[in-house]
């Protein structure tokens, strides 16, 4: 994958999902699982966008028989939203990863809060993160990158090449809804998609070797 040539990216600065309170934070509440309707809060920083929670009960609706048990990764994490529905749905573990250090620091505040143990945040940038070989291969990614920057072009190649998802995983991604449905991985199959106003939702699964969809 070619290298960014500018710094750590920014995040969309575009209309947050989330209504930022007037002290600068946003506050993010648990839909499902042993979380549900705890209440954690977030630095509006970095123009984070958490994922709705329309949306959120939408895709765990999607992915209920494949949560439990699974290995997530979380990048572009922001509030950390869509890890943390993961993991109190019975999530064995969640990744997150994050640029913003007001974020970052957040997000390990609310783990500790939660009393999650099975969770690790990771501050970086993720076009470094994702290009490198895989650290371990991940049963399910979130990606919700920032709108019209590109990333999704840049990253995916890296997501699968390097062996970021496991055969028969899940991919999901969000992008802005003007944007054509992106290019992906051959072995990629577009299992959902949904688009909700300036948002498209789309799910896909990883085919394993010798099997097709």
């Amino acid at each position: 994958m070619a290298r960014r040539k500018s710094a750590r990216p920014q995040r969309n600065t575009g209309q947050s999902h989330s209504k930022a309170k007037a002290t600068g934070t946003g506050e993010l509440r648990i839909i499902g699982g042993d979380w549900r309707s705890r209440k954690v809060r977030f630095p509006d920083a970095g123009g984070v966008r958490p994922t709705p929670a329309r949306t959120r009960e939408t895709l765990f609706n999607w992915l209920n028989f494949q949560v439990p048990g699974s290995a997530c990764l979380d990048l572009f994490a922001g509030s950390g939203a869509l890890g943390l529905e993961a993991l109190s749905r019975g999530a064995s573990s969640t990744t997150f990863v994050d640029h913003t250090a007001e974020l970052v620091q957040a997000l390990r505040s609310n783990l500790r809060l939660l009393e999650a143990t099975s969770a690790e945040v990771i501050c970086a940038s993720v076009d470094s993160f994702l290009d490198q070989p895989a650290r371990q291969a991940f049963d399910i990614v979130f990606m919700d990158p920032p709108f019209r920057q590109g990333w999704l072009d840049t990253l995916l190649p890296s997501l699968s090449g390097q062996g970021w998802v496991k055969p028969g995983g899940w991919v999901y991604v969000e992008h802005e809804s003007e944007l054509a449905t992106p290019a992906t991985p051959p072995d990629w199959h577009l299992h959902r998609q949904k688009t909700a106003g300036q948002v498209s939702y789309n799910l896909y699964r990883v085919q394993e070797a010798g099997r097709s969809e």
